[in-house]
């Protein structure tokens, strides 16, 4: 008796083992039943995106830059394999990546900024043989401005010392006073062009008018937002100047059309028309932003950058004569500049670093863009540094300042040389025009393609300047834009090309090019 209880007890546990077995067979049945019933998921597709993502394009780094990059690689994996050696990526403002050097004062402050221990770690012999005295200075305090790391979130502002830079900058530039409070700390200017054009386009009921040819951001960004494109042609055989009777005309039409025009864009010295607006054309500018109640967008990025003595003038310069000669006509006009580390002499393009002035604007509206920047918490901070260093180089009598200033002198004397010789090279070719460069890194020339090779692109299914361009790199390496990217006056075709390389050689590649495929064309 006593054994048989026993042997209950040592069974109970394995029937009831048998029976969470079985509990857990007929679950995984019944589990398996219901997957097999359910209609499988499936990966989503390019018909589930957002139509304003598919609608937007750049250009820049479409698919002639694509295609440079698979020579590349084919490059790389065989070499002789082309009729070229290289790629030359004329494609994108990049200067550093064609080898111009960074200016040695902005990269020894950096380095420091970036590894601040250096300083204390290193004797006063071994630092000073490595950095400059100013630079040594200079990093210390900005250090000390940034809290101590730039590897720290700073405000959604910016640094605000590094924002006083910027201010004491503009109103050193233009002889007017500029406020810190005004100044918003950008990862690169393009970030600026974003939260203005969100806060103001808004969908298909607002527009903006951009100059045609643009820089594609600005098409591209207009596309994110459901925006209206409002294009303003520039006019080629007046040195690419604006028009302001065609404003007026096109804002009437959009009105007519249920679009209110709420933005104006002006990219000054010109990308890619390489063209810097007169005081006149500012004035004209402002003048139908007054009527019109229009935000300008001042795209200056290139403002360091101009050649044969034509000179800059910046949009707010000219607007502060305007209120002070003509009290009441433009008071309220609203206008945001735009400025980055890319371009002139620094070129450091990944850097990000950028800035926006903020200028007629209540405290109301730029609470909401404060807003808006801190949804990404801050711009880069070494950007923002870069951007300091920028707008305060060394000055006379700083160590730094006599190597600074040669740099400086060297980058821009290059510069304006490989302008004139590529224009001199454009203006060599048959059934190219170009118009004389006055500014920023870029040519526009216009190409006055046959019937011929029209033909060929159709037959082909592409615009005719691309196939151009298409051609071009497959034989040469070169790497261009064509125009149709930048958009045109329509029969018009044009390419984009940056004049940053160095050396003579590919420009007389180009010319080799052109003149047989003028040849292999003709009607």
């Amino acid at each position: 008796m006593l054994r048989s209880v026993a042997v209950a007890k040592t069974r109970l546990p394995q029937s009831r083992l048998i029976l969470r077995n079985l509990s857990a067979s007929v679950s995984l049945r019944k589990e398996a039943s219901r997957t097999a019933a359910a209609p499988l998921g499936r990966q989503r597709s390019v018909s589930d995106i957002n139509e304003c993502v598919l609608n937007a394009k750049y250009a820049v780094r479409g698919a002639i830059p694509l295609r440079a990059e698979e020579l590349r690689q084919q490059l790389e994996e065989n070499p002789g394999a082309l009729p070229f050696s290289k790629i030359i990526n004329a494609n994108i403002g990049n200067p550093q990546q064609l080898g111009q050097k960074p200016l040695t004062f902005y990269r020894q402050v950096l380095s420091l900024l970036q590894n601040p221990e250096i300083i204390e770690r290193l004797s006063s012999d071994e630092l000073s043989k490595a950095y400059q005295p100013d630079a040594i200075r200079r990093a210390t305090r900005m250090l000390e401005e940034a809290g101590g790391s730039i590897g720290a979130y700073s405000g959604s502002q910016g640094v605000p010392a590094y924002r006083q830079s910027v201010a004491n900058f503009i109103a050193e530039r233009d002889g007017e006073p500029a406020n810190a409070d005004d100044i918003f700390l950008t990862t690169g200017a393009s970030a600026a062009v974003g939260y203005i054009l969100q806060l103001f386009c808004s969908g298909p009921q607002n527009g903006a008018l951009i100059p045609i040819p643009q820089y594609p951001l600005y098409t591209a960004t207009l596309a994110l937002n459901n925006a209206q494109a409002l294009p303003y042609y520039l006019e080629e055989e007046s040195g690419w100047s604006t028009d302001p009777e065609q404003f007026e005309k096109i804002i009437k039409d959009a009105i007519n059309k249920g679009v209110t025009p709420t933005t104006l864009v002006v990219i000054n010295p010109g990308n890619p028309t390489g063209a810097i607006l007169s005081e006149e054309n500012i004035e004209g500018i402002f003048e139908v932003a007054a009527k019109y109640s229009l935000v300008v967008i001042a795209d200056e990025v290139y403002q360091e950058n101009g050649f044969n003595d034509v000179e800059f003038t910046s949009m707010k310069k000219v607007l502060r004569v305007l209120q002070k000669t003509q009290p009441g006509s433009y008071d309220n006009v609203q206008l945001v500049s735009l400025h980055s580390t890319s371009k002139g002499v620094s070129g450091e393009c990944g850097q990000r670093g950028g800035y926006m002035e903020l200028v007629g604007f209540s405290d109301e509206v730029k609470q909401v863009i404060t807003k808006l920047v801190s949804i990404s918490l801050c711009p880069v901070v070494t950007g923002q540094a870069l951007m300091d260093l920028m707008v305060r180089p060394p000055t006379k009598g700083d160590a730094s300042y006599e190597l600074d200033q040669k740099e400086r002198n060297d980058i821009h004397r290059n510069l304006s040389e490989r302008s004139s010789m590529l224009n001199s090279a454009f203006q060599s070719l048959e059934g190219v025009s170009c118009q004389k460069p006055q500014g920023s890194m870029y040519l526009f020339p216009r190409l006055h393609l046959t019937q011929k090779a029209i033909a060929k692109a159709e037959a082909q299914g592409i615009a005719p300047d691309e196939y151009y361009c298409k051609e071009l790199l497959e034989h040469t390496g070169i790497c261009t834009v064509p125009g149709s990217g930048f958009r045109q006056v329509p029969g018009t075709y044009h390419l984009r090309t940056t004049f940053l390389a160095p050396g003579t050689e590919w420009i007389e590649s180009w010319k080799e090019f052109h003149e047989k495929f003028w040849d292999d064309h003709r009607d």
